[in-house]
């Protein structure tokens, strides 16, 4: 790959003797743990709105009451507020088990493969993309931000 004055940074060159091979599979991997990362937010939206519907119920079970309908107030109140939403589950169970079971371990795995196959260096793929894609001398194309970090003019 062909280096400029203003190419990467150090943390995202790849070390020497690291084939295009692992760069990919390294970027395949990456990319397969950002999609998690995006789950895990969606896991995160489903417990929030979840849980806000659930306190919304109270509201609910006050106007049906106030409207007469003392028994539908009853049978909100006592067969869905509070109600697990898998068996013996409410939301935040649910995340706490994805993020044991299955988040934090991708998450070390994913960390301990950069680690030990590129030195640490992460993003070497996206890294190598933009110095492949950028315009070289053009102000709005460098490989770094700028040591001052201003805003672009």
């Amino acid at each position: 790959m062909e280096m400029h004055d203003d190419g990467p940074d150090r943390a995202h060159q790849r070390p020497e003797g690291v084939s295009d091979e692992t760069v990919e599979a390294l970027g395949a991997l990456s990319k397969a743990l950002e999609t998690t990362e995006r789950a895990r937010g969606h896991l995160y939206s489903f417990h929030q709105l979840t849980g806000t519907a659930d306190l919304q119920l109270d509201h609910a079970v006050e106007l049906l009451r106030r409207a007469g309908h003392p028994r539908w107030a009853d049978r909100v109140q006592s067969e869905i507020l509070g109600r697990n939403v898998i068996p013996g589950h409410w939301t935040f169970q649910i995340v706490e088990a994805y993020d044991l079971t299955y988040h934090r371990p991708f998450t070390l795995l994913e960390r301990e493969a950069v680690n030990q196959l590129a030195q640490g260096r992460s993003h070497l793929y996206e890294a190598e993309m933009k110095e492949r894609r950028r315009t070289v001398g053009h102000p709005h194309h460098t490989a770094r931000p700028p040591d001052n970090h201003q805003p672009y003019e």
